[in-house]
């Protein structure tokens, strides 16, 4: 049975951005132990109502409790902790590199919260990708509010139960709605805004943003490939890509988007996901109960339109149940760069293998292509996998995984030009919405090296200032200009 969201109405949300303003310029988000016990609450949200969060998942995405439990639930809950223990540490105001021409001024760089800020959050990991940036905002001393998915109304609708009732609502507020709601949202000044979607709709936020000079990062996805080296361990590399697309039936910015592999190891490539595939699912992936379901209608039907327009070969799956927006893990052979499946974003559980005479035409075929959010590799051949990344751009560089490079810690998550701008998760989600403010202390007799920066200039005072500040330049490493080479 659907949930019904009942939408913040429009009218109140101006008053809870005033009401966060005002909250924040008392100064009760600053102190690190009241952002200690936000985090430690938004821990507990998580961990009183595990059950409940499952079973709301199940009910958005018919997601499998494992997928839920190991991908965003212990996860957001590690985010908690590792903030909890670690926040005195990245608050703690930084002293700037030792110069001798500024040591006297005392320069450091404080650790400021930025303000009142805004999640706009997805449907596809509706905690982690909306609490995730909450601990992030918490720890950093802000004020916060969460615009969640309504196409995931249960897990946004249990959010917005329990946020009043374990955080301070004097701190964080969850605004529930669709578009109306949004646009009301962005039409007031945000200290910072972090949208994380399409790229279509990262425009309008950025266009509206844009009349409040509200800064603003984005995370976007886009098509994350995949390089095999025939030479690698193959049935390790099928097991990972296959799950990267499985989980969550692909409906994941950084799942595996496309395989490129040597045209004579397309055979064995596609064999070894096959078999992966039937040890994941033996009795076949119809009903099976470790796979979600697409999010909506609309989704399935855009997934469904791509595969039935594709010019490349069905090796298995293929099978889809509108009823149940259910579309089985498929795997595509001998696609090419026109073809249906290669024009957008799948977000779904389609992988096509495309084929290419060598390495060459691989980076050559990715870098004719939007920059991704994650770009993966398998081999064992270092001098393979450094050819890759260092003449390529993407979010991440990942060798012989999927998508758990986004729950290492100390790793920041973020894409490159339109994949995403700005970087989270855990200490970068601090900094993301943390203001680095330069500050110095000038004593006095300071002016009895720098006084001849006051006037009346002269030359005289001109001079010592460069004998005193100037800077010595290395050899030059090429002719200067008009000079013979």
């Amino acid at each position: 049975m659907a949930t019904e969201l009942v939408y913040t109405p429009i009218d109140e949300i101006p008053q809870i951005h005033a009401d966060l303003r005002k909250s924040f310029k008392t100064g009760k988000t600053k102190s690190i132990e009241a952002r200690k016990t936000q985090i430690l609450q938004l821990a507990y949200l998580l961990k009183d109502n595990y059950d409940r969060f499952k079973t709301t998942f199940a009910q958005d995405l018919g997601r499998p409790a494992l997928e839920t439990a190991f991908l965003e639930l212990d996860s957001t809950i590690s985010d908690c902790r590792i903030a909890y223990d670690r926040v005195d540490k990245w608050a703690r105001t930084e002293k700037a590199p030792f110069n001798v021409n500024f040591a006297a001024f005392r320069p450091v760089i404080r650790k400021e919260p930025k303000g009142v800020v805004l999640s706009i959050s997805p449907f596809n990991y509706p905690v982690w990708l909306a609490i995730g940036p909450m601990i992030g905002a918490i720890a950093a001393g802000n004020c916060f509010v969460l615009k969640p998915s309504e196409l995931s109304p249960a897990t946004s609708g249990l959010i917005a139960e329990l946020v009043p009732k374990y955080m301070d609502p004097d701190v964080v507020r969850v605004v529930l709605g669709a578009v109306p709601e949004t646009t009301k949202l962005l039409e007031l000044p945000w200290d910072h805004i972090l949208y994380t979607g399409s790229g279509r709709i990262a425009k309008v936020v950025c266009a509206a943003a844009a009349k409040t000079l509200s800064p603003v990062s984005l995370e976007l996805g886009g098509k994350s490939p995949v390089i095999i080296d025939p030479r690698c361990d193959l049935r390790t590399a099928a097991k990972r890509i296959m799950w990267g697309k499985c989980v969550n039936v692909g409906q994941t910015c950084v799942a595996p988007d496309y395989i490129l592999v040597q045209e004579d190891a397309e055979d064995t490539v596609v064999q070894g996901l096959k078999e992966a595939h039937d040890e994941f699912y033996p009795d076949g992936a119809v009903g099976s109960p470790d796979l979600s379901h697409i999010i909506n209608k609309s989704h399935f039907n855009r997934i469904k339109g791509l595969l039935d327009k594709t010019s490349g070969t069905i090796v298995f799956g293929g099978q889809t149940d509108e009823s149940k927006l259910f579309i089985a893990p498929t795997v595509i052979r001998g696609v090419k760069g026109d073809d249906s499946l290669m024009s957008e974003e799948l977000f779904g559980p389609l992988l096509p293998v495309v084929p290419v005479k060598n390495l060459d035409e691989a980076i050559e075929f990715i870098n004719d292509r939007d920059h991704p959010l994650a770009l993966y590799v398998f081999s064992q051949d270092s001098t393979f996998k450094n050819r890759v990344f260092d003449n390529t751009q993407s979010g991440s560089a990942v060798a012989n995984d999927t998508l758990v490079h986004c729950a290492a810690d100390g790793l920041p998550f973020g894409g490159i030009g339109p994949s995403g701008s700005g970087y989270h998760a855990r200490k970068f989600s601090f900094d993301m919405f943390t203001h680095l403010r330069s500050s110095i202390d000038s004593p006095s007799w300071i002016d009895m090296i720098l006084g001849s920066r006051f006037p009346p200039y002269t030359v005289k005072k001109e001079n010592w200032l460069k004998n005193v500040l100037g800077v010595q330049l290395p050899p030059r490493r090429l002719p200067a200009p008009g000079e013979d080479k």
